[in-house]
Order: C-alpha cells, then structure tokens, then sequence
C-alpha cells in the first residue's frame, strides 16, 4: 500500500468535500481566489482517488504541479485575510471580497487556511513520493 499517495487522496477528498459543504450547505458565497482554489483541487481528489487505484506511482508527474501552485494561491488568500495592507492588492473587486472570514476556528483558522493546510498535505506527501522513487531508480 501506498501510504503518502493515500494521506494525499484522503485530504483532496475531503478538502473537496468541505468546500462543497461550506457552499452548498453553509450557501457561503465563493470568492475568486476560492475558485481557484477549487479549481486546483477538485481534479486533485479525482486523479489521486485513480493513482492509488491503480497504485500509479507516477501520478506525482501530474498532480504535483496541481498542488503546488493550489498551495501558492491559498498562501496568497491566508495573507490577504491575515495582513490588512495586502488588502489594498485585493483582486476580487466584485462579490464577496477575498478578505471575508466566513468562518474563524480558534481565533485564526479560516477557509483559505483550510485550503492551504491540504495542498500542503498533497505536496508534502507527493514529494516523499517522489524521493521514494529516484532512490528506488538510483538503486538499480
């Protein structure tokens, strides 16, 4: 079994999930930089579910870059809600602000902190994959 390719599925899957009950149930209001997150990481829980499937070790190839630049934007989110005078950068001019807390866990958790939290999760795990496997190729 491969256990980082199953920590990484597990938390697309549920960082997907969240999502989709933050605004489906919750009906909070996506931001931009929300969808975009969205967007890096709803196709992450598909092909991550289908690498440990098919136990393709070579999903790294094609999700890493997914979560990566997912883990930059929500880090540009976290700070945006986190540093008032990035506010003034702020790229959602229209709808809800990118600044909004619609949730505060614990005085300093909010929904982009949640985002960044699983693409770290995912790249953390897709690296040990990725080291896992030039030490495998280096070793034959």
């Amino acid at each position: 079994m491969n256990k980082p390719l199953l920590l990484a599925w597990v938390a697309a899957l549920i960082a997907t999930i969240g999502s989709l009950y933050f605004s489906e149930v919750l009906h909070y209001i996506p931001c931009t930089l929300c969808w975009y997150q969205r967007i890096f990481m709803y196709p992450l829980a598909i092909i991550l579910g289908i690498g440990f499937y098919k136990n393709d070790r070579g999903v790294t190839k094609y999700a890493l870059p997914l979560s990566v630049i997912g883990m930059l934007i929500s880090g540009y989110h976290t700070a945006l809600q986190k540093i008032p005078y990035l506010q003034q950068f702020e790229m959602c001019t229209s709808g809800v602000p990118c600044s909004k807390d619609y949730i505060n866990w614990l005085g300093f958790i909010t929904i982009p902190i949640l985002a960044l939290i699983a693409f770290t999760i995912i790249t953390v795990c897709l690296v040990i994959m990725t080291r896992s496997q030039n030490k495998e190729e280096t070793t034959r």
